[in-house]
Parts: structure tokens; C-alpha cells; sequence
């Protein structure tokens, strides 16, 4: 199949070099790359060894404060180099100081903007980097006139009135859009019923500026339809904490502490994707520190090299032109090839990255509209047994010799007085032991389940916080899986060999953390849906250290990279259409 490299996307990075841009011509491939002058333009790394506790040189650093709070800790601080397609962050310590180590900032003009709910920067933002000396920049926050535009989705919903049930259901919306969206409405319960039946026509990869209808809503006109009880029951709700009723929310809005102790100690880089309406749902590292992310509403695959910034896209091959676009779930194979799960494309998709061709195989749903969607894939021990896992709206054992998929029976073995049980059991997230026996997280109840490999038997365990929401998450070297407790706000983890649970929740609340895993320092890491949290558990003391991204995220699939010292994160930006490193400095 024809590869084709859409465009690379330079990112001049941190080392006070000049970068010059080349554009080669290679066939039927198109690659933009970066010509450093010396082998110095490498991103270097920042050092955080037993010197970190030093004060480090500074390109730019100040104070800052506000007359309502004096010094003021936990200020995100982020600056972007004019014409340049990356920002980086750091955060206020204590002592209301910021700082930018020299080796991250390189000489120019920037534009600076700060996160700090409730606060907007006064002044222009504007500051010059030389490159020889530090530049002071001191920063004045004054109150800002609109908060609500300032909160995040778990800052809404910790300000509405209701139960934490009633809030529930605004869960499902916060994957296309904020709350802020809803909330300024006016619509009463019959105007969000019918608005609610409507999105139900639309595809999981879509946005506000481009929807991508479900193959069963095709010719379907929702509003004209009867609104379900469910779209009822959520427009009654939302026409009591939205501005229905008058020009002011019956509420009080509420903002979650800033950072505080290790939650500054950290830098943040945000890159740009080369298409700005990217969706990277889910972005994973290989063993060299490549970042490669899949796209949630489009037909690409793409790498950034976070040391030079190029970025490199090939277009996925559609096998249904009439489906929507986009992909979900990506996993490395032993052999370091990357499976997709291609959503209502319906089949499973292998890249080679060695040839840089695309192999499918299809879903015994593939001409089953809806029912067709591919999201989860797991290869990551098909050199067990040939066979990876799919999920969708079945979970299937798909042999990739012979093309068998073999739907999964969860009332299989299950004994008698758990069968009721076990019928109604599904499964989101998919990981699988060094045996490649099967683990699905059941994001709408709170199982995770084991399916062995060999006889398809079910086991279904339980989660020790009822109603969890166990999402999605991954296996680690020692055979336990590490996964995120959506509705339970939890980091969980199950020793599949001792067949026992083991909770932390978040110090934060309405994080709703998506995904899970384990780094090789002992570090188990989480994003959070809804208030863009990352968080890092100590697992050998249980200390959890959270950290804020610069701006909304909508966060999804995490990973980290091992490579680096400490394991940094990464994660993707469906929102804004970047990739996000997180690097702790202790």
C-alpha cells in the first residue's frame, strides 16, 4: 500500500542554536526536516540528579504575586518563542519564584501566559530571551471577570448543585466538548432532550467543528424523534444547573487548590501536530523515546522525535469510505509493529514500520453498521500463541494466521450462581498477561475479567469500590495490571497472580483518570478526564503527586518514557491537537 508522509512539523527546540529548515523530495514521499549545525542541537536533557536541588541557571525568571494573595505558589507559567510550534512550562514554587533552566529557552521574543483559576496576567505578556544573561520578568496576576470561562469540566461539576450521580451523566458529553458549553446555555429540559437524543447520531471522533455521523444515524432525523428516558432524565437535570432560569447560576462556582510542594517541581513541553483539527487520543513511546499517536477522527498514524521536533504522518488506508474516520487504541507488538484499533472502520490494522505498510483484518462485523467498531487492541504477547485481543462492541481472540476471531463468552465456566452476573459483563479497556491471557476492564460496572487464552473460561473479579469504572490501563513485567477507576477516582491494580486488588484515590476530586501505568522507577501514572490532572503514585509509600497541564486537555491514553531519567510522561491533547511531555524534576 502507498505510505504517504503528509508533512513534518519542525520544532526549533532549547539549545540556543539557529535551526534552518530543508524540504527533500523523496518519490512519492514528502518529508520536512530539521539541519542542525552541530550535533549539540539535540534536545538536551534537564538534569535532575543529586545536583537538582541547586539552583539552576536561568534564561528567564521572576516572582509571582497578586495584591489579593501576595507571593503566589502554584502558578503555571508558559511561553512560546515567537513563530516557533511548541511551548514549555513551569510552575511558581513557594516563594511565588518561577524559573526557566537556560538549556530549555533559546534567544528570541516570547509570549507569556499563565494558568491560575481566578486570575488573569496583567500586562502585555511580551518578553525578550538574549541568551546571555538571565532575564527577570516579573509577573502581576489580577482577578479575572469571568471565572467561568476559567473553569475545568471537574470544576464544574464540583461547583453544580445535585448528586454525584446526577453529575454522572454529564460524563459522557466531556468527550466531544466542555461543560462550559452546556452550562452558559438556556435550554430547558425539553430543549437538551431533544439536543441530547441528537448527539447520540454522532461518532465518538467527532467534535463541535467536525461531527462525523454514526453509520446507523445515516438518514436519521433524532430531532424529530421522541427523546429516550435517558436523554430525559440528563435534560432534566442539566435545565436545573444551566442559565435556564436566569442570568446567574443558582450556585456558587468553585476552584480546586492550585499547586503546591512537588506538585511545581516540573517542566512541561506542548507540541503542535502538524494538522490543527488532529485528534491524538492516544500516543505511546518505543524503545528509542519516539512518540507515535494515533488520531481519533482522521485516517493517520504519526511520530514525533521529541530530541529534533520532526514530526512525520502516514495516512492510514480507509476499508469503509462511507464509515467515519479515525482510530483508537495502538500497541507496539514484540516486534515493535503498532496495531490499531480502527473504530467504525471495522477491522484491526497492523503498520510494519519497517516497510511502512498497512495489513488489515476485518471484523466478523464489518457490515454491521454500528456493531462494527474495532476501539481496543492488544498484541503485546502475540509471539505467544500467534493470536492478539480486540474490543468494540464484542471482545474478540483474533488469530492472525488464520484469520479466526473468536467472540468471548462471559458466562463461559463462569459457575452457576454467578452467571446472571457475568451476562452482563462488557468489557472497555484490554490488556493481557505474559501468557496473553485476557484482562477487560468494564468501564460500565466495576469487573475486571480474565479470560484464559487457551479454553476462553471467564473468571470476572470484582472491584473493591463498587460501581469503579475500571477504564483502561496496562500489564506490567510482573503480570499486574495497572488501571484507572473512571468513576471511582481511583488508580487501581489487580496481581493477577494472587488475584487481589489494590486501591489509591486521587487526592483530587472529579479527576476521573482514563488510563494507567507503570513506569520503571516503582511510579504508577493517571490523567484525568475531566480536570487536567496528571498524577504520579509512589507505590512503595502511596504518596500521590499531582500535576496541572497548562491548559484543557480532555486527557486520554497515557504512557511514559523509560528512557529518560526520571521515566517522563506523556500524553495527547484531543483538544487543542498537540502532544504534552510531563518531566518531574525529582
Amino acid at each position: 500500500m502507498l505510505v504517504k508522509i503528509l508533512r513534518t512539523n519542525i520544532i526549533v527546540f532549547l539549545a540556543g542554536l539557529f535551526f534552518v529548515a530543508c524540504t527533500q523530495e523523496q518519490g512519492s514521499e514528502t518529508q520536512t526536516t530539521t539541519s542542525p549545525p552541530s550535533a549539540q542541537s539535540a534536545l538536551p536533557e534537564l538534569d535532575v540528579g543529586p545536583a537538582a536541588n541547586m539552583i539552576p541557571a536561568a534564561a528567564l525568571t521572576g516572582l509571582v504575586s497578586s495584591s489579593e494573595e501576595g507571593l503566589m505558589e502554584g502558578v503555571l507559567v508558559t511561553v512560546r518563542r515567537d513563530s516557533a510550534t511548541y511551548t514549555v512550562t513551569v510552575v511558581s514554587d513557594d516563594q511565588g519564584r518561577y524559573s526557566f533552566p537556560v538549556n530549555r529557552l533559546e534567544p528570541g521574543s516570547y509570549t507569556v501566559s499563565i494558568r491560575a483559576v481566578g486570575y488573569d496576567l496583567m500586562g502585555p505578556g511580551k518578553t525578550t530571551v538574549s541568551g546571555q544573561d538571565s532575564t527577570q520578568l516579573d509577573l502581576e496576576l489580577v482577578p479575572t471577570s469571568d471565572l467561568a470561562g476559567q473553569l475545568s469540566n471537574g470544576e464544574w461539576l464540583l461547583s453544580m448543585s445535585g448528586t454525584v450521580e446526577e453529575k454522572q451523566q454529564f460524563l459522557n458529553c466531556i468527550s466531544c466538548h466542555t461543560l462550559e458549553r452546556p452550562m452558559r446555555s438556556k435550554h430547558s429540559a425539553d430543549d437538551f432532550a431533544r439536543v441530547v437524543n441528537r448527539m447520540t447520531t454522532w461518532a465518538q471522533g467527532s467534535t463541535p467543528m467536525r461531527p462525523q455521523m454514526r453509520p446507523d444515524s445515516i438518514g436519521r432525523n433524532a430531532m424529530a424523534e421522541e427523546p429516550n428516558a435517558r436523554a430525559k432524565r440528563l435534560g432534566e437535570f442539566a435545565s436545573t444547573v444551566n442559565l435556564s432560569q436566569g442570568d446567574h447560576w443558582s450556585y456558587e462556582l468553585k476552584t480546586l487548590p492550585r499547586p503546591s510542594g512537588k506538585g511545581t517541581r516540573v517542566i512541561m513541553t506542548e507540541y503542535d501536530l502538524p494538522r490543527p483539527e488532529a485528534l491524538p487520543h492516544d500516543a505511546i513511546v518505543d524503545e528509542e523515546g519516539m512518540v507515535w499517536y494515533g488520531d481519533f477522527g482522521s485516517q493517520f498514524l504519526g511520530k514525533l522525535d521529541p530530541a529534533t521536533g520532526a514530526t512525520v504522518e502516514y495516512e492510514v488506508p480507509m476499508t469503509k469510505p462511507e464509515a467515519p474516520g479515525g482510530n483508537l487504541d495502538m500497541n507496539f507488538d514484540p516486534d515493535g509493529d503498532i496495531f490499531l484499533g480502527m473504530m467504525y472502520q471495522g477491522v484491526i490494522t497492523k503498520f510494519d514500520r519497517e516497510t511502512e505498510t498497512f495489513e488489515h483484518w476485518k471484523s466478523p462485523l464489518f457490515d454491521a453498521g454500528d456493531d462494527a467498531r474495532t476501539a481496543m487492541i492488544t498484541p503485546t504477547r502475540v509471539n505467544v500463541d500467534g493470536k492478539v485481543w480486540t474490543g468494540g462492541v464484542e471482545e474478540y481472540q483474533v488469530d492472525l494466521n488464520t484469520g479466526e476471531w473468536i467472540a468471548i463468552d462471559y458466562t463461559k465456566g463462569v459457575p452457576a450462581d454467578r452467571l446472571e452476573e457475568a451476562s452482563q459483563i462488557g468489557s472497555y479497556g484490554v490488556a493481557v498477561d505474559s501468557m496473553n491471557n485476557f484482562f477487560g476492564m468494564e468501564l460500565g460496572g466495576d469487573h475486571v475479567t480474565r479470560v484464559d487464552a487457551k479454553t476462553m473460561n471467564v473468571t470476572p473479579f470484582r472491584t473493591p469500590t463498587p460501581n469503579a469504572g475500571p477504564r483502561r490501563g496496562h500489564m506490567d513485567n510482573q503480570d499486574r495490571l495497572w488501571f484507572a477507576e473512571y468513576r471511582g477516582n481511583r488508580i487501581g491494580m489487580f496481581n493477577t497472580k494472587t488475584e487481589e486488588f489494590t486501591e489509591w484515590e486521587l487526592p483530587v476530586p472529579w479527576t476521573n483518570p482514563y488510563d494507567a501505568v507503570l513506569d520503571n522507577s516503582g511510579h504508577a501514572w493517571t490523567g484525568g478526564m475531566t480536570n487536567d490532572y496528571v498524577g504520579r503514585l509512589n507505590t512503595d509509600t502511596g504518596e500521590i503527586t499531582m500535576f496541572l497541564l497548562p491548559g484543557t486537555t480532555n486527557i486520554r491514553r497515557v504512557d511514559v518514557d523509560n528512557t529518560t531519567s526520571p521515566p517522563s510522561f506523556w500524553v495527547g491533547d484531543n483538544l487543542e491537537g498537540t502532544l504534552i511531555r510531563v518531566e518531574p524534576l525529582e
